[in-house]
């Protein structure tokens, strides 16, 4: 059974880095924008979302609804 998250050792594959600042920046600059740090200072991703982003998948994230913005107009006497 696969793990939730990647290993630390598959994210020093990845980045090619192991501290986790650089392999962080790394990670969000290759598409990986759900990567993250924990409390412990670790670099988590989720095996999901690195699997839809390496298949091209768009992100799960809905995107708002805008209103057209309409002007204000008074007349000022």
């Amino acid at each position: 059974m696969t793990s939730l998250l990647l290993s630390a050792e598959e994210i020093v594959a990845l980045t090619g880095y192991k501290q986790p600042g650089a392999q962080l920046a790394e990670l969000k600059a290759q598409g990986f924008h759900r990567a993250r740090r924990n409390a412990a200072g670790h670099v988590v991703l989720e095996r999901a979302h690195y699997d839809a982003v390496c298949a091209g998948q768009r992100p799960t994230q809905a995107t708002p609804a805008l209103r057209p913005v309409k002007p204000r107009l008074r007349a000022v006497a």
